[in-house]
């Protein structure tokens, strides 16, 4: 099958890759020639404009869109005087549902398809695949499913899930079809809140283990911070490279994020390469909002996104006036 595909960064690139191993056809384009020369020197097609991309496909078109959410809307409208009835436009890219259901209802008057297409899969895609969240007309979808086929994982080493031979579907395979437009991005949205969650546990987890060894340190006795009352309880040298390994092998912990923790950890257990200044595209926010609109309780989603805006600094004023409050009532001044 044929597809185009604009946006050759880290995924969008791998994509191609991953499709034209498998007897696919893309066309490509992106706004660095570098990205599309690259590609073109492994049988991709390389264009130089949207018109030539355009141009350059067979009807009905299948477009996939691998570029930031702030952008879809203008490589949309780059696109339409392009395209014709019975086109597809797929977004891939972590944009906001919402966005999805507005897109496909602006595009419906003039019979283009449109697919929202949430994707996980991250720079390990190319190897392992790419778990996807489809949101779209049913007919679409079908048409489209030798392309969500071939960039999906397949079953690989997972186990079996008891019963599961009996309810069918491509969920086993590493994408699902979760609805109409807005439906995927949807899914990919909590998924991503999910992430943020259990990123939060396992570097939470691991710091308590990193400051085990309190009780051998030295510590400034002052007014202002309670001492450790017990130093001899916490007197452990951890090995959290050996630890991480260990939960990797039959935990109830283990999963691929534990995996790249381990990673992480060999490489520098120090982590000297990292400011620690993390950032959120926007998945996480769109998760607590669905969830207050829906009155569902989400504290972990809702602490671990707000951990990443202290990480940043977001909480520095607050923390002053914090400061500047204890010194107003009790005169505590600040430890330097």
């Amino acid at each position: 099958m044929q597809l185009g595909m604009i946006g050759l960064g880290r995924m969008g690139a791998n994509m191609v890759r991953r499709l034209i191993k498998n007897g696919h056809d893309c066309v490509v384009y992106d706004r660095s020639t570098e990205a599309v020369n690259s590609l073109a020197k492994e049988k991709a097609v390389g264009a130089t404009s949207t018109a030539d991309f355009v141009k350059k496909l067979s009807t009905p078109r299948a477009i996939w869109l691998m570029v930031p959410a702030a952008v879809v809307d203008s490589a949309i409208a780059d696109l339409l005087p392009h395209l014709q009835a019975g086109d597809t436009i797929i977004d891939g890219g972590n944009s906001y549902y919402i966005d999805d259901i507005r897109r496909a209802k602006e595009l419906s008057p003039r019979q283009v398809n449109y697919c929202g297409v949430g994707t996980s899969g991250g720079v390990w895609g190319l190897e392992r695949g790419y778990c996807m969240m489809i949101g779209g007309p049913d007919a679409t979808v079908r048409h489209l499913d030798p392309i969500f086929n071939t960039l999906a994982p397949g079953k690989g080493d997972a186990p079996v899930t008891p019963g599961r031979e009996k309810l069918g579907g491509t969920s086993e395979q590493g994408y699902l079809h979760c609805g109409p437009s807005g439906a995927g991005h949807f899914v990919k949205m909590v998924h991503n809140g999910i992430e943020y969650g259990l990123m939060a546990a396992y570097a939470e987890g691991l710091g308590i283990l990193h400051s085990a060894d309190i009780g051998k340190r030295m510590h400034e006795v002052d007014a202002e911070t309670t001492p450790l009352r017990e130093p001899e309880h916490y007197q452990f040298d951890l090995n959290l490279a050996d630890i991480a390994e260990v939960w990797r092998r039959g935990s109830v912990i283990s999963s691929w994020l534990l995996d790249l923790t381990a990673t992480s950890l060999v490489e520098d257990t120090k982590l000297s390469k990292f400011s620690g200044k993390v950032s959120d595209s926007g998945e996480g926010r769109w998760t607590i909002k669905a969830a207050i609109d829906e009155g569902v309780p989400v504290p972990v989603l809702t602490a671990a996104l707000y951990e990443r805006f202290s990480s940043r600094g977001e909480a520095d004023y607050q923390d002053r006036l914090l400061s500047a409050m204890r010194f107003q009532f009790g005169g505590h001044i600040e430890k330097k």
